[in-house]
């Protein structure tokens, strides 16, 4: 049987799927029985989905690339008048490497690439991108854990009340098993720094996880969609609310669900 040290101490060859056949049983065995683990691997992959997003990399445009060339060529000519006066005039001799040109423009050339890409990287990074990470994370550490539910019941009159007294506000709930999508339970769960209603609806074999919290304002905002670790997203706010909804359901699927959630019957 194994345990949470031989289990973390595999985690990242798992993730890899570089496990043999034997060792990978038995570590799926482990995170299905032990949310610490689980909850370190959905960290973990979610990690590495948010290290291969294209908003980590710049791409330099022609500006940038000319004022590069620019201050190389301008290095070029320095050095070159340089090396020009010094010269013998009775012996002609091969032309040296400018070496110093070319630190300094190498130098300079990585100055201004950093410059242009991680500063602007710092300040780029989204505030929906890191709560889409924190959203599948959560999302996958309910289906590893096998803790979907915290009730358990397709009946919105017992789902409701349960949240009563457990969050400082009533989440809307709703079933939808007339259109496919019946209402599982619902659970408590943390992000953003604070405890969110998590509701779970199931579509054929698949699960919803739908997210809501409190809005700091009113006004209803236009779904959007997003797609983080080959999960859908969607998310908008309404009466007052934030509402996220992931699953690895389809496109279609998912945003057939999310307009029953908007305009309930």
């Amino acid at each position: 049987m194994m345990n949470c040290k031989d289990a973390q101490s595999l985690m990242h060859a798992y993730a890899d799927k570089e496990l043999e056949l034997f060792k990978n049983l038995e570590m799926e065995e482990h995170l299905q029985s032990c949310p610490a683990c689980a909850r370190i691997l959905a960290d973990t992959l979610a990690l590495r989905s948010a290290l291969k997003a294209e908003t980590l990399y710049h791409k330099p445009n022609i500006d940038l690339q000319n004022r590069i060339h620019a201050a190389l060529q301008k290095e070029d000519q320095k050095e070159t008048r340089e090396k020009d006066r010094e010269k013998d005039k009775t012996t002609q001799k091969p032309r040296a490497l400018p070496w110093a040109w070319l630190n300094a423009g190498v130098a300079l050339a990585i100055a201004i690439v950093l410059t242009w890409t991680i500063v602007p990287l710092l300040s780029t990074h989204s505030a929906d991108d890191t709560i889409a990470q924190e959203i599948v994370s959560s999302h996958v550490r309910s289906l590893l854990a096998s803790h979907l539910t915290d009730v358990a019941s397709s009946d919105q009159h017992t789902v409701k009340p349960w949240f009563s007294g457990k969050l400082d506000f009533s989440p809307p709930v709703d079933n939808f098993v007339e259109q496919g999508f019946p209402l599982i339970g619902g659970r408590l769960d943390y992000l953003e720094n604070k405890t969110v209603a998590a509701l779970i609806y199931q579509h054929r074999k698949h699960y919803i996880n739908l997210f809501v919290w409190p809005a700091d304002v009113d006004a209803a905002t236009t779904p959007k969609e997003l797609s983080h670790q080959g999960y859908q997203i969607i998310h908008w706010t309404q009466s007052g609310m934030h509402f996220w909804a992931v699953s690895e359901l389809n496109h279609d699927e998912l945003k057939q669900f999310t307009a029953l959630v908007q305009h309930p019957s």
